[in-house]
């Protein structure tokens, strides 16, 4: 188990965003939840997931998520988004307000399987 696996901390990630990992752990290798936290203006970092299905489900402010086979989807509370595994995807908080959504993977999240595309 990483430090932050299942802390309930929130910490800064290397992917320009605040992650607290809500459900995660080999015990139940099936799946995984994360609250992501976007401040306002910033967009992650280009990545995708080896192997791992992400789901986007926006609980509060607004954004435009961007995946390498879909183009650009505006969202914002109440809208979700299935990424498939190995597709490429960001996210842009597009306004005034942090933009907070759980991250629910499947198989979990680790991080051996996260592919940041730039530098």
């Amino acid at each position: 188990m990483t430090q932050h696996e299942q802390s309930g901390d929130e910490y800064y990630s290397e992917e320009r965003c605040f992650i607290t990992e809500l459900h995660n752990t080999p015990q139940d290798p099936n799946a995984s939840i994360a609250r992501a936290r976007v401040e306002p203006g910033v967009t992650t970092k280009w990545h995708k997931l080896n192997g791992t299905v992400e789901r986007y489900l926006i609980l509060g402010g607004t954004g435009i998520a961007e995946t390498g086979d879909g183009g650009e989807t505006a969202m914002s509370a109440g809208d979700s988004l299935t990424i498939p595994a190995d597709v490429t995807q960001r996210i842009t908080n597009t306004g005034s307000d942090d933009l907070i959504f759980l991250c629910v993977c499947t198989p979990r999240f680790e991080w051996e399987n996260y592919s940041s595309l730039e530098d």
